[in-house]
Order: structure tokens, then C-alpha cells, then sequence
């Protein structure tokens, strides 16, 4: 199969698996809102961010490593699979010994052990869908995404809308979601067959360490580059300002539903196609960013321009105490994208097994993100938040489109980049000042957009339907 093909094929699958969980989570806004308190709401996303940012440590990152070494032919399966769920026991160990520092992290002390299950359940999916999509299990994985967000809504409805257990029922919903799908895939994929402690093999098990552990700092700077701001917010405006802060921050997660469904797919491409000794290897990595770039452009000029239609449509009122989040998107939205641009960068690190380079990246972004967050929430409230988070991720796509080009030389299209994002900026002051004709003003450049970045998505169209001979 041709490779653009192949790579489209697997961005369906993958999407299948990915699309309706995500956009599901964006749906149940109404719901949300309507049987949490503003309040509570912030607290509950909150507890869940502190879970992300345990989870690299209790796996030990090894999901990274699961995904790279298990595509890797060289590498026995087995060993692999073993592998990951011994680092996974070994890190949930650690978690339990620090059980006297967990009752210690603000707002979830009642909520420590169910902070716990939640890891727990998450990383034992992750591990089995990380290695799924290893042995290009793809139909199976889109599979359990569906299945994953049928529980999911089951267990929403079920804690929250008839046992009304609010922010517990919030957190536990995901947990059991995430246990049944891991039981599923372990089943069906017949992963007993490859978890066997007589093939684990120690060399293996350390050269994949060696390759997540600086893949687990990345992860906690990526962490504090996304999730800081809430915890800024909360302890600087107060709970209620972060539950508008996180109501907004739920619509840019429409663009990174398409990108994550995209970059599961790609990273496969960028391993199978993308490896050295591929021909063509830079053209291929510069017509697929052009396309990507292209397709996120054009869609956050659309998610800018109708900011107050969406938080609407989450809040079903124009005097829901959630409604004024809608002035917080247009700079998240932004940052998304770049967010975006980011992990695309990270598919060559991945490739060339540069997982140093990934966490010297990030730790950068991170930084620059505290700093702003301390000196610009005070001042901007919230859109300092989004700012900082912009800003941060705009520093950490300029170290990595500078590092990448000794291992990679593809081209990023810098100047159709620069004037979309300026385009979006002009459209953001548009909306977020409410100039007189706002409607009209902010309308223009996002046409502009939808203009200048067109012709990419056409061409690459053309060229799946065949119309254009595969390069």
C-alpha cells in the first residue's frame, strides 16, 4: 500500500477508536454543568491532571518504550510486553510506599486511594493499547475505543446522574472504564500469550528503561506546560475561575482530538516509512506537515470564530455561570496548534530513538511557562494562563524545528505558518476586545485562513483519490 494511503488508512482506524471518546467528553459539557457545581467541577479536572502527571512516574514511562520497541522486528514480543508490566508493578509499588506524601497534595486527600485506582486502571490500559497498536492490531484498537466510551458513558450516567457520588463519581467512571477495556484487550489480543516471566529478558527490559526514562521528566514538563495554569489559577483566582478556565479549555481539545487520531497513526508511519533508509524520507515528512499544518489552521480559525456559539451550545443558556469562558479559547486555541506542531517534531525524536533531546525540549517550555504563569495571571487572569501556555509551546517548536534539521531536514513552511498565525491573532483581538462589527472583522482573517492554507488539503486529496501519481 502506498504510505500516504497507508497512513490515512490508519488515522480512520485510529480515529475510530479516538473520535468518539473525545468528542464524547466534549458533549457531555451540558450534563457536566448541570449536575456539578462550578466549584466542584474545577476540582474533579483537577484531581485527574495530578493523575496525569503521576503517571509517567508509576510507569516508568515504559509505554513509550512499548509502542517504539514492540513496532521494532529486532525485538522479541514477549520481552516487551513482560517488560512493560513489570516496570508498571514496580512503579505502583513506589506509589504505595509514598502514600504519606499522596494524602499531602492539595485538594485530593479524601480522594487518595481513588487517585490510586485511577493510575492504576490507566497505565494497565495504556500498556495494552500501546501494545496493540505495536502488533498493528488496528481493528481490534479501534474496537476498544468504541467499547472504552460506551463505558464510560454507562458509568458517567450511572455515578453521577443516579448514585449522584460528584466528584468521586467524576474520577471513578474513567477508572472502571479503563479496567474493563484493559481486561478486553488482554482477552481478545490474547496478551496472556506474551506476558511470561521465563522470556523476560533483563538486556531488553533495560535498554527500553533506558530509552523512557528521560521520556518521564518530558512528560511531567509537558504536564506543567499544559496543566500548571490550572493550578495557578485555582490557588491565585480561586476554584471557581479554573472550572471557566477548564469549560474553555475543553474546546481547543476538538483540535487535538483530530491530532491525537493523527499522530497514533503517524507515529507508525514515521517508524515503518520514515526510518533511514527509506527513500524520499525528508519529502515525505515535509508534504505530510503541510497537509497537517494546513488542516489545523483552518480548523482554529473556525473553533476562534464561533467561541460563543460553542460555549453556548456546552452551557445551554447565555446566563450559565460557565458561559464567560468563552473569552479564554481564541489564545488556547492557538497554543493547541503548536502543542500540535510539537508532537509532530517528537515523531523525529522518536524515529532516531532521541528521547534526551525530547526532554531537554520540554523542560525548556516548562520553565518559560512557570515564569509566565507567576507574572501574567495576576495581571491577565486567565488569557495570561492561555498566554503563557502559547508562549511556551511556541519556544519548545522553535528549539525542536532547530534541533530536528541535523537529524531530519524537512521543511516546515515557516512563512505560510507565520501568516496564518498572525491571521489567527488578528481574529483572536477581534473576538476577545468585541470591537463594534466583531462578527465581520474577525470573519476576514479567518477567510484569509481557510485561503491561504486550502490548496495543501485539495492537493493531498487529489493525490489519495489518485488522481495525482503517488509520490
Amino acid at each position: 500500500m502506498d504510505k500516504y494511503k497507508r497512513l490515512l488508512s490508519n488515522t480512520v482506524l485510529f480515529g475510530i477508536s479516538s473520535f468518539a471518546s473525545k468528542i464524547l467528553v466534549f458533549l457531555l459539557m451540558p450534563f457536566f454543568t448541570r449536575v456539578l457545581q462550578l466549584g466542584d467541577f474545577g476540582d474533579a479536572n483537577l484531581i485527574t491532571k495530578y493523575a496525569q502527571l503521576l503517571l509517567p512516574l508509576v510507569s516508568l514511562g515504559i509505554a513509550n518504550a512499548v509502542i517504539r520497541f514492540g513496532l521494532d522486528k529486532t525485538y522479541n514480543k514477549s520481552s516487551v510486553f513482560t517488560g512493560g508490566f513489570v516496570a508498571i508493578m514496580i512503579g505502583f509499588t513506589a506509589l504505595l510506599l509514598c502514600w504519606p506524601l499522596l494524602v499531602r497534595i492539595p485538594g485530593t486527600g479524601q480522594y487518595t486511594a481513588l487517585l490510586c485506582v485511577y493510575i492504576l486502571m490507566s497505565v494497565l490500559r495504556n500498556l495494552c493499547s500501546q501494545f496493540v497498536r505495536a502488533k498493528q492490531y488496528t481493528r481490534l484498537y479501534a474496537v476498544d475505543g468504541l467499547l472504552n466510551t460506551v463505558l464510560y458513558l454507562t458509568f458517567v450516567v450511572l455515578f453521577l446522574g443516579v448514585f449522584k457520588w460528584g466528584i468521586s463519581g467524576y474520577v471513578l467512571a474513567t477508572a472502571a472504564a479503563d479496567f474493563f477495556s484493559a481486561c478486553f484487550l488482554f482477552l481478545v489480543a490474547g496478551l496472556r500469550h506474551y506476558l511470561s516471566f521465563r522470556k523476560f529478558d533483563k538486556g531488553v527490559f533495560l535498554e527500553m528503561l533506558k530509552y523512557a526514562a528521560p521520556l518521564i521528566p518530558a512528560s511531567m514538563f509537558w504536564w506543567i506546560t499544559n496543566t500548571s495554569d490550572h493550578v495557578f489559577i485555582t490557588y491565585m483566582l480561586g476554584n471557581e475561575m479554573n472550572g471557566l478556565y477548564e469549560t474553555a479549555y475543553r474546546v481547543p481539545n476538538i483540535i487535538m482530538l483530530f491530532s491525537t487520531l493523527f499522530t497514533e497513526a503517524w507515529q507508525l508511519s514515521a517508524v515503518t516509512d520514515g526510518d533511514r533508509n527509506s527513500p524520499g524520507r525528508s519529502h515525505f515528512f515535509s508534504k505530510v506537515f503541510l497537509s497537517y499544518q494546513a488542516l489545523l489552521f483552518i480548523g482554529a480559525a473556525g473553533l476562534i470564530y464561533c467561541a460563543k456559539l460553542i460555549v453556548i451550545l456546552l452551557t445551554a443558556s447565555l446566563t450559565s455561570p460557565f458561559y464567560p469562558s468563552w473569552q479564554y479559547i481564541p489564545v488556547l486555541v492557538i497554543a493547541t496548534v503548536f502543542s500540535c506542531f510539537v508532537s509532530f517534531m517528537g515523531s523525529i525524536y522518536m524515529v532516531e530513538k532521541r528521547s534526551a533531546a525530547n526532554l531537554f525540549t520540554m523542560m525548556a517550555g516548562a520553565v518559560l511557562n512557570l515564569i509566565l504563569n507567576f507574572l501574567l495571571i495576576p495581571k491577565m487572569g486567565p488569557n495570561g494562563a492561555a498566554l503563557a501556555t502559547f508562549a511556551s509551546y511556541l519556544l519548545v517548536f522553535i528549539l525542536r524545528a532547530i534541533n530536528t534539521r541535523a537529524l531530519l531536514p524537512f521543511n516546515l513552511h515557516l512563512s505560510r505558518m507565520t501568516v496564518s498565525v498572525l491571521l489567527l491573532a488578528a481574529e483572536s483581538v477581534c473576538m476577545i476586545a468585541e470591537v463594534p462589527y466583531w462578527q465581520l472583522w474577525a470573519a476576514l482573517p479567518a477567510l484569509f485562513v481557510i485561503v491561504l492554507n486550502a490548496k495543501p488539503l485539495l492537493l493531498s486529496l487529489m493525490k489519495l483519490l489518485g488522481h495525482r501519481k503517488a509520490e
